[in-house]
Order: C-alpha cells, then structure tokens, then sequence
C-alpha cells in the first residue's frame, strides 16, 4: 500500500487520517468500466481505480458514487447515488445498463455497412421509456449514393419529430457539436458505424483506435469493448458505448411500448376496446390514423415487429 505511517495518522495521498478513523468517503463519477474494475474521477481531478464491494457488479459508466480509498490511486465503491437516467436493455434472462445519467441518446448509423432499422427503433423505444432525448447522426456521408439512399429511409423519423444530422466523422463533426453542448451524451449503434470516428474528431488528443470494416461480414469490429465518459467542456459530456448488435426490451410492457411510438400517443386510450394491440380491432384508433395518412404503416409494423 502506498501509504506512510505518521504517527498516529496515515497519508494517503497527500491526506492524513488518524489509523483508527475509517477512511471517509470520497464522491466521484465512474468514467470507464471494465467488469468489475472501474475508473472513478474524484472531484479534484484524480483518476482511481476501484473494484465493487463483494459480489455487487451494476455500476456503470455515468454513475455517482462513494468510494473508499485502499492506496492512493486504488479503492472500493461502497455505494452509488441514485440515478437520473439509465439506458438499459435487457433479454428474457437479464437486464444490462449501459450509462447512467444520459440526458441525450445518440444513435449513430451509416449508409456503409447497411443498418438495422429494428435497432433503431428499439433504441428511440428505450429513450423514450427514459425520457431521454434522441438525436440521429447519419454518417459517411461522403459516400454520396448510398447516403441519399440511407437518408429517403431515415425522413420517416424526421417527420415523427428527431431531428437527424448528417456528417463524415472523418471531415467534420461541426454540425454535431451544437447538440451536445450542456448534454451528458451517450454514443450508441451498431459496430461499424463510426462512433470512435465521431469520438476521436471531437477529442482529437484522444487517438482512439478505429478498425476497418469487413465488407465480407456487412459489419463492423468491435473497437470499443468498454463504456468511456469523455469532457467536452465543463458541461458536455461524451460516453462512448462497445457497438451493438441487439437491443432487447424485455424489460417493458406493452402500454409503455406504445407509448414510446411518439405518433401514437394521441391516439392512445381512444380505441374501442382497452386492450386494443392495434392489429385488427374494430375501432382501433391508431389502425384509423394509418389509414388516414397521420401514423406510417412503417412505423406500426415496427411496432407489432416488437410486440
């Protein structure tokens, strides 16, 4: 342990505490996770080490804790302060968060490789349900054709109300910048899609590794394998999140699913029957505002897609 004996008090960097006073509590946020191991920054700037007490796992990048210091640059996290916000998904066995305290989801795809459309609307379902907000970047765009291909698909979430941004992580990031001013913003997607591109444009200094695409697989490698919460500034925050190839939302019930397909909501509840599913019902009001042109027949088919 890097520490010396003072007398009757400890130093532990650059602290002293009396040898039989428990240490106290030091506040500070998880900045990057690995298992059971993660990066905790102390409010004056230190970077520490620090393992869950026991068999306890769950903290993640974003979240508030209370750590105990065992060296000067290691501890143990005693507690986690209560969230404001988590995004999480979650299959028929368990539940996994992947950031605490997003104000903003960023879902990030690419014309190059092709992009799941279900994994698009099951992470604006999953923001939804959190109340967070959602901001869609389409990258690559100097790959001209295939991006005014991507873009005629993606207008169907522009006039639901995202707003959507285009850009080449690789020219220029400006037209992103102003949406993550005053936001703890979370980066998500599918792999391949170029978040470590938008990251290391942002944080140049950063040099995060990007991986090539495999053409042969339509997919991305992985270069990100843990969650990292990045300082724009002294209100902007990044988290970089390992890409995705799922989005389980097991953990939601049909009324809350509903009601994170933002067109729905209002038409929800004036259906003929209480516990319409909007497939054949007579009566079903949101079947009437398909018909009528006011919900995409896309749009509800995601819906029963994930019903």
């Amino acid at each position: 342990m890097r520490t010396k004996s003072h007398g009757n008090r400890l130093c532990i960097a650059g602290e002293f505490f009396l040898i039989n006073t428990p240490f106290p509590f030091l506040s500070g946020q998880a900045v990057a996770g690995f298992g059971r191991q993660l990066v905790v920054e102390l409010a004056d700037g230190r970077a520490v080490v620090c393992v869950t007490r026991g068999k306890k796992t769950g903290v993640v990048c974003g979240d508030h804790v209370k750590i105990r210091l065992t060296e000067s640059d290691h501890g143990v996290i005693e507690s986690v302060e209560p969230r404001r916000s988590r995004l999480h998904r979650s299959d028929a066995f368990r539940e996994k968060v992947i950031a605490a305290n997003v104000t903003q989801i960023i879902i990030v795809v690419a014309a190059v490789p092709s992009f799941y459309e279900e994994l698009l609307n099951r992470c604006l379902v999953a923001a939804e349900n959190e109340g967070i907000k959602a901001l869609i970047v389409l990258n690559k765009s100097d790959m001209v054709v295939e991006t005014q291909q991507a873009l005629k698909m993606l207008q169907l979430y522009r006039d639901v109300g995202y707003p959507l941004v285009t850009l080449c992580a690789k020219q220029d990031v400006t037209a992103l910048r102003t949406h993550l001013e005053g936001h703890t913003s979370v980066l998500v997607g599918q792999s391949g899609m170029g978040k470590s591109s938008i990251v290391n444009a942002l944080l140049p200094d950063l040099q995060i590794r990007t991986a090539a695409i495999s053409t042969a697989l339509d997919s991305g490698s992985h270069t990100t394998t843990a969650a990292h919460l990045y300082h724009l500034d002294a209100s902007s925050h990044l988290i970089d999140s390992p890409g995705l190839q799922v989005f389980g939302l097991h953990h939601l019930d049909r009324a809350q699913i509903e009601h994170a397909f933002i067109e729905f909501r209002p038409y929800l509840g004036a259906c003929k029957f209480n516990d319409c599913k909007h497939t054949v019902e007579p009566g079903c009001r949101v079947l009437q505002a398909v018909s009528e042109g006011e919900i995409d027949a896309r749009r509800l088919a995601a819906y029963h897609a994930l019903m």
